[in-house]
């Protein structure tokens, strides 16, 4: 155990396990729920594990269970756990370039030029100071709307925008209305600052210092910046014309709003789909045609080093390229002017189908507990939780503890796993002084 964890990118998994254990343990203390009783384990694990993924999924109405001591709890877990992921992932990342070799860690320098190895310190405070301020200017705009436009006293306006601002910029998603957002599917002064937030969030530090410190010249933004960043803009543009589409007519979700209602409520809940876990239209009222489209953009989910899960925008922009590459019949995979390594690609492709088995096996082992005829639904609460997403139909509070425990399970691997195993490929990478000769078996 002890020569497992001297290195120091298999400590991320037990740090995020020991953080999930700890907030286990408060949330189970009487003093936590509104009626003074000791939670239940499963629940307040799966609280925990959701609060410090920043999945935001419930198995419990969270405003009439919590507390305001379990409230604070379940913020406090949300930014230990989004500000964690994205100094561990940038760790990780200097970490896993200092074990690579000189030429590889060039290679990666080149790539994220924001992340000088020698001055760790000033990186991790630009992060920090980049999540408070975005977080502090959420709550400005919502501690004024909701004390000016719904009469809240200043300590409940404060304390509403604080947690509602925390979640948002770390992609949670918990909020202190049953119906979550529902209520201000109307209002952009509440939903669009937490959307807003939500696509900040999502986007990842790497991705955000470089475009913001190159916003004249984007042709001189790494590639992976430029897959992140148009490939985000992309999914937004077509999440928000396939929601608004889907649900048009839908008269229990955007059927009664007026067209500019319609627009607002479909652009917020596109940017919460991927990445932030609000909702401010019933997911479980949603037509069967829309499903697809929420699963597939919570599956690619956001930007790498960010508060988001899923494969990640560079992965997806990536495997597409490739295979726009192989249908050509290009030799090489090349993006903007530059020729991406193979090992990266493998390594795309590593991730994206171990994804999908996991998705699969997720999907299969709820079926069978619950007796769900419900595939697709069930396939939409799965991907929630792995991709950290937080949206749900409804399906989660009904589960036996044994179908909870495995969602905990799909939350946590979701969330640390993808970092993990992008580590692990990267240290394993080795060069060998000789290569047996090619062949090429016959593929389809």
């Amino acid at each position: 155990m002890r020569r497992f964890l001297r290195h120091p990118v298999r400590l991320v998994p037990f740090g995020f396990l020991a953080t999930i254990l700890l907030g286990t343990g408060l949330l189970m203390l009487p003093w936590a729920t509104n009626e003074h009783r000791y939670t239940p384990f499963v629940t307040a694990l799966f609280t925990a594990t959701s609060a410090v993924s920043v999945t935001g999924m419930a198995v419990v109405d969270t405003p009439d269970y919590w507390n305001p001591f379990g409230l604070a709890m379940i913020t406090v877990l949300t930014q230990i756990g989004g500000i964690g992921i994205v100094t561990g992932a940038t760790l990780v990342i200097l970490l896993v370039a200092r074990q690579l070799g000189l030429r590889n860690r060039l290679l990666v320098q080149a790539e994220t030029q924001e992340f000088g190895f020698g001055d760790v310190r000033r990186l991790l405070l630009r992060i920090a100071a980049t999540a408070l301020v975005c977080e502090a200017v959420i709550t400005v705009i919502l501690t004024l709307r909701f004390q000016l436009s719904y009469d809240y006293p200043f300590g409940r306006a404060l304390w509403h925008g604080v947690f509602h601002a925390v979640q948002g910029f770390n992609n949670g998603g918990f909020a202190l209305y049953s119906d979550n957002l529902a209520g201000f599917a109307r209002d952009g002064w509440i939903t669009l600052p937490l959307a807003l937030g939500a696509i900040i969030g999502g986007l990842g530090f790497p991705a955000l210092f470089e475009a913001v410190r190159e916003w004249r010249q984007p042709s001189r933004w790494a590639v992976a910046t430029k897959l992140t960043v148009w490939g985000s803009a992309a999914l937004l543009l077509v999440g928000f014309l396939g929601l608004l589409l889907a649900e048009w007519a839908n008269p229990r979700t955007l059927g009664p709003f007026g067209w500019p209602d319609k627009l607002l409520a479909a652009f917020t809940q596109d940017a919460f789909i991927r990445t932030g876990g609000f909702n401010v239209v019933p997911t479980d009222a949603l037509d069967e045609e829309t499903y697809p489209l929420m699963i597939a953009l919570m599956f690619i989910g956001g930007g790498s080093a960010s508060t988001a899960g899923g494969i990640k925008v560079a992965t997806f922009f990536l495997l597409a390229f490739v295979i726009w590459a192989e249908i050509r019949g290009e030799p090489d995979v090349t993006i903007g002017r530059r020729r991406v390594a193979n090992a990266s690609q493998r390594q795309a492709i590593t991730l994206v189908l171990i994804s999908v088995v996991l998705l699969a096996i997720g999907t299969v082992t709820l079926i069978l507990m619950t007796e769900n005829t419900r595939a697709l639904q069930t396939l939409f609460e799965v991907t929630s939780a792995f991709t950290t997403t937080g949206l749900s139909v409804g399906i989660a509070p009904t589960l036996p503890e044994s179908g909870q425990l495995a969602l905990v399970v799909l939350m946590y691997i979701g969330r640390v796993g993808p970092l993990t195993l992008g580590s692990a490929i990267a240290l394993n990478t080795r060069r060998r002084l000789y290569r047996y000769p090619e062949e090429q078996p016959i593929v389809g």
